[in-house]
């Protein structure tokens, strides 16, 4: 059984919105039925047409999408919404699919602020409807394997984290020259009070949490805006306190000329450590005290179900950021197909980022800027 797929955004031109499709197509999950690609009535269309939709599924606005698919019948209209708008743009198709009775996968960070992230997750829960929050990072079966090993206990109590994500493309100020990209995420009126942070560093964040199931309860944050005139920032550091008293640092820039997207996180604990870039995806490190460095590999017998789970192809074939961003939409439809058959999604299927995760990114944000205003060494991380 393939679900039926909505878009809303990524219409011609755009970068993510090829990439979701890409993603949801790689299982065979889903049929892509309809979409609103711009809210460019004209675009929205040519954009449907270039993707061989009827003409009549393809919407000038996410409102008649949602309103039009809804009368059709149970067996025809969309099952699964997909919104790949700019950040000003999540939280109103969000909000309206669920509260008609669709699915919804949904770009990161989740909304505008902390505020809407609240109200939406009252909308998702009150809903009965699943949600997926698009954390590319998490899909990877290394990062998985990660997890996995930290929950067991491998590397003992967790001390120290280092997690990175470097950039260089806005070294220049591209948003200058008429680049859509960069343009909407240097704009506070679409990307919203942070730019870096908000864009990688709630990336890095995610890792973080995510690979050890601790949460921020204190942040001491440098926010620069190092590109001149630019409007958010391009570029920062943040140390960090969590819930179980370890610490960790986390930097997030787009200025690092000559970095592409290379996201990198050390997890330090009692008897040993775990590291693993996006580089070399099929690789985790292990390094135990005094012992010798191991190395796990994708595709491997020995690793865990969620890494085996989330692993197409034989080792030594690399799986990379297509595959990991397929691996939560293949997950996510596992889930939504378990509800419509009244049934239970396996563990491995049920771990995808969802709408806790999308609060939590939301309040990293906006507790990172504050943090980075503030002459206090430490504030408190609120939710």
């Amino acid at each position: 059984m393939k679900l039926r797929l909505g878009m809303i955004g990524g219409g011609q031109g755009a970068f993510i919105g090829a990439v979701h499709r890409i993603a949801a197509r790689i299982d065979g999950d889903y049929e892509l039925v309809c979409g609103a690609f711009s809210s460019n009535a004209e675009k929205s269309k040519a954009s449907g047409i270039a993707l061989d939709l009827s003409p009549d599924r393809s919407y000038a606005s996410f409102e008649e999408l949602i309103e039009k698919e809804k009368q059709l019948p149970e067996n025809q209209r969309v099952q699964v919404i997909a919104i790949v708008t700019p950040n000003h743009m999540h939280f109103g198709p969000a909000k309206m699919a669920l509260e008609n009775g669709f699915h919804v996968v949904l770009d990161k960070p989740m909304t505008f602020s902390l505020a809407e992230a609240k109200e939406l997750e009252k909308v998702v829960k009150s809903s009965g409807k699943l949600f997926c929050l698009t954390h590319t990072y998490t899909g990877y079966p290394m990062v998985k394997e990660a997890k996995q090993l930290v929950k067991a206990g491998k590397i003992g109590k967790v001390r120290k984290i280092y997690v990175e994500y470097p950039q260089g493309w806005l070294s220049t100020a591209l948003e200058s020259e008429d680049n859509k990209q960069a343009s909407w995420r240097t704009d506070p009126g679409k990307s919203g009070i942070a730019g870096a942070m908000g864009d990688i560093g709630t990336h890095a964040f995610n890792l973080m949490e995510y690979i050890t199931g601790l949460q921020v309860t204190q942040m001491c944050a440098d926010i620069n805006i190092v590109v001149e005139g630019r409007k958010l920032d391009d570029d920062g550091a943040v140390l960090i306190k969590l819930n179980n008293g370890a610490s960790a640092v986390l930097t997030a820039t787009q200025i690092a000329a000559g970095e592409e997207n290379n996201v990198k996180i050390r997890v330090y604990g009692e008897k040993g450590s775990l590291e693993w870039q996006q580089w070399d995806a099929n690789t985790l490190i292990v390094k135990m005290l005094n012992e010798p460095w191991q190395v796990y590999r994708t595709g491997s017998g020995y690793l865990s179900s969620f890494a085996s789970h989330n692993t197409r192809t034989p080792g030594g074939h690399p799986e990379g950021y297509l595959e990991a961003f397929a691996n939560l939409y293949h997950n996510f439809a596992l889930c939504v197909k378990a509800q419509i058959e009244g049934t239970q999604a396996s563990p491995e299927a049920q771990d995808y980022p969802g709408i806790d995760e999308g609060v939590r990114g939301m309040a990293f944000i906006e507790n990172v800027i504050e943090s980075g205003k503030s002459d206090l060494k430490w504030t408190k991380f609120n939710v």
